[in-house]
C-alpha cells in the first residue's frame, strides 16, 4: 500500500492547565495547603496576601472611593481589572521574538544574592542507631562488629529479624568480603537479644515473647512457668485458643491458665515499635470543615486555612500601568512587561484555582450534609442513609471523579467527633418491611451485638445472621461474615475468653 498524505479534522477533549491545577488543588488536604500557598507566594512576586480580598477582587476599580483623583485624572488608568487584561503587548513583541528574555536565563530565585540560613531540625535516634549505640557495650573485634552491624541492618522496623542467617553469611561474603558461619552468627544474635527493648531481634512471635518471659517480673514463680511452657509446648494451641486441650495437657486449672496468659497479653509482640519515631505533626488531623448545630438547624463552616486572602500584588499592577504609558521601543521594557504580564496572569489564575476549590468543597460538604441531616443532628451512626458517589454528584452537578478526591482527602469536624467524608458513603440493604439502609447501619448493630456477647460463649456466625433477621435486616450468613472481617472482628473462638 502506498504511502499518502491527508488532512483530518478531530474533536478531542484535552484539560486546560487552569483545569489540572484545579484537580491538583483539590486533593491537597489542609494540613498541606498552607504550604502550597507558601510556595506560589515565594515563586511568583505578584501573589501577595491581602486583607480583605472581598473588597479588593483583583482590584477591581481601586480609585472607586476617591471621586476627586478620577476628576483630576480623567485621561488615566482606573485601575479596574479590564483595563489591566486590555493592556496591549503588541507593540512589544513586535520584532526580536526568536530572542529569550534576560529573566528566562537566570536562576528564578536569584540564589547567588541569598543569604545562607541556619534551618533547624530536630535531632532523632532510630531503631537502628539505638542498637548500634548498645552494640558499642560489646567487646567485639572490628570483624565481629562489621557481622553484628550487617544483623542489626537486618531486622525490620518491627523488631524482627526475619532474614535467614544462610542469607546474611551470603551478604557478608559478597558485599563486606566477610567470611562467617551460621553457628557464629546465632551467637552474636543472642547477644544482640540482650539489648533494650526487651525481645528484639527474635526471629517470630514466639521467641520474642519468650525473650520478654525472660526478663518478666515475675520470673521463678509457678505462674511465669505455666506461661513459659504454653508458649513452648502448645503455642499453636495457644494462638487458636484450644483453652481445653492446654488445660489438660499441662494439667492445670482454668485458674492458673488464666493467670498465665494475663502476662502474655501484657507483653508487646513488636518491641521495635517501642522506637519507632512518630510525627506528630503528620498524626494530627487538621479538619476541613466545622459542622455546628445550632438549636436543631446546622452551619456549615470551612476551615480558615481553606480560604487564604490572596490578591494580586498593587506593585506590579502599577508598574505595568506605568510601563504601558512609557515607551515601548526599549527591549528592556520589552522584557520586563512580558516578565510582569506572565506573573500577573499566573497570579490571577492561582486566586481563581483557590476560590473555586472553597466553592467545590462548600457544595460538595453542603450536599452530604443535607444528606445525612439525621447523623449530624444526632451522631447516631443508625441514622446513616445509603450514599454513594452518584448520589453527592448528582445533587451538586459535578463528576464523579471530583466528588472522590473531595471524599478521600478531607475530613469534617462535628460536635460527635472528626471523621473522612468516605466515612459517610455506604451501600444499602433491604429490611424486612422493604426500607432501604445503609451498611453501615448493619455494621454497628453487628459491632454492638458482638460487644454484648458472653465472651465465654461468643455467637458464631450463623447465630448472628439469625439475630440480625431477627431484628429485621434481610442478611445472609457470608454477609455477616464479610462485615465482620470489614470490622476486623475474629471469629467466634478467637474471641473467647475464660
Amino acid at each position: 500500500m502506498a504511502l499518502s498524505q491527508a488532512l483530518l479534522q478531530k474533536q478531542l477533549q484535552k484539560l486546560s492547565p487552569q483545569q489540572i491545577q484545579l484537580m491538583k488543588l483539590l486533593q491537597v488536604p489542609t494540613a498541606n495547603l498552607e504550604q502550597r500557598i507558601k510556595d506560589e507566594l515565594e515563586e511568583n512576586p505578584a501573589l501577595e496576601q491581602g486583607e480583605n480580598t472581598a473588597e479588593d477582587e483583583y482590584a477591581k476599580d481601586e480609585f472607586q472611593d476617591a471621586p476627586e483623583l478620577e476628576a483630576n485624572h480623567e485621561d488615566e488608568m482606573t485601575g479596574s481589572e479590564d483595563e489591566y487584561d486590555n493592556i496591549d503587548i503588541s507593540e512589544y513583541i513586535h520584532d526580536g521574538d526568536d530572542e529569550i528574555a534576560d529573566y528566562r536565563t537566570r536562576d528564578d530565585g536569584y540564589g547567588e544574592a541569598e543569604e545562607k540560613q541556619t534551618i533547624p531540625f530536630k535531632v532523632e535516634s532510630s531503631m537502628h542507631e539505638t542498637l548500634e549505640n548498645q552494640l558499642g557495650m560489646l567487646s567485639l573485634d572490628p570483624r565481629q562488629y562489621i557481622i553484628a552491624e550487617q544483623i542489626i541492618g537486618s531486622i525490620d522496623a518491627d523488631g524482627y529479624l526475619r532474614r535467614d542467617l544462610e542469607s546474611i553469611v551470603d551478604d557478608l561474603a559478597f558485599r563486606q568480603n566477610v567470611e562467617t558461619s551460621v553457628d557464629e552468627l546465632e551467637d552474636l544474635v543472642k547477644k544482640i537479644q540482650h539489648f533494650e527493648p526487651a525481645g528484639i531481634c527474635a526471629r517470630n512471635l514466639q521467641e520474642c515473647l519468650l525473650l520478654q518471659l525472660d526478663r518478666s517480673e515475675h520470673k521463678n514463680s509457678k505462674t511465669h512457668d505455666i506461661a513459659v511452657q504454653l508458649l513452648t509446648r502448645y503455642f499453636d494451641e495457644f494462638t487458636k485458643k484450644h483453652y481445653e486441650k492446654i488445660i489438660r495437657g499441662l494439667d492445670i486449672s482454668e485458674e492458673d491458665l488464666k493467670e498465665a496468659i494475663n502476662i502474655i497479653v501484657r507483653l508487646n509482640p513488636k518491641p521495635g515499635g517501642a522506637l519507632e519515631v512518630i510525627n506528630k505533626a503528620e498524626s494530627y488531623i487538621v479538619p476541613d470543615f466545622f459542622i455546628f448545630n445550632n438549636n436543631g438547624v446546622l452551619e456549615l463552616t470551612l476551615n480558615s486555612k481553606n480560604a487564604p486572602d490572596l490578591r494580586v500584588s498593587e506593585g506590579y499592577r502599577d508598574m505595568l500601568k506605568d510601563y504601558d504609558r512609557g515607551s515601548k521601543k526599549d527591549k528592556r521594557q520589552k522584557e520586563a512587561v512580558l516578565f510582569i504580564k506572565q506573573k500577573i496572569d499566573a497570579a490571577k489564575w492561582f486566586i481563581d484555582m483557590i476560590k473555586q476549590r472553597q466553592h467545590t468543597l462548600l457544595s460538595t460538604m453542603n450536599a452530604i450534609m443535607n444528606y445525612q441531616e439525621a447523623f449530624f443532628l444526632t451522631g447516631d451512626e443508625t441514622l446513616l442513609r445509603p450514599m454513594i458517589l452518584k448520589d453527592v454528584a448528582e445533587i451538586t452537578e459535578l463528576d464523579i471523579s471530583t466528588i472522590s478526591r473531595v471524599a478521600n482527602s478531607k475530613f469534617v469536624q462535628t460536635e460527635f467527633g472528626t471523621y473522612r467524608l468516605k466515612f459517610f458513603f455506604s451501600e444499602s440493604l433491604s429490611t424486612s418491611s422493604g426500607e432501604e439502609v445503609s451498611t453501615r447501619e448493619v455494621k454497628k448493630i453487628l459491632t454492638e451485638v458482638i460487644e454484648g456477647e458472653d465472651k465465654q460463649k461468643p455467637y458464631s456466625d450463623e447465630l448472628l445472621t439469625e439475630i440480625l433477621q431477627e431484628k429485621g435486616y434481610n442478611i445472609a450468613r457470608r454477609t455477616v461474615a464479610k462485615y465482620r472481617e470489614q470490622l476486623n472482628l475474629p471469629v467466634a473462638r478467637l474471641r473467647k475468653t475464660l
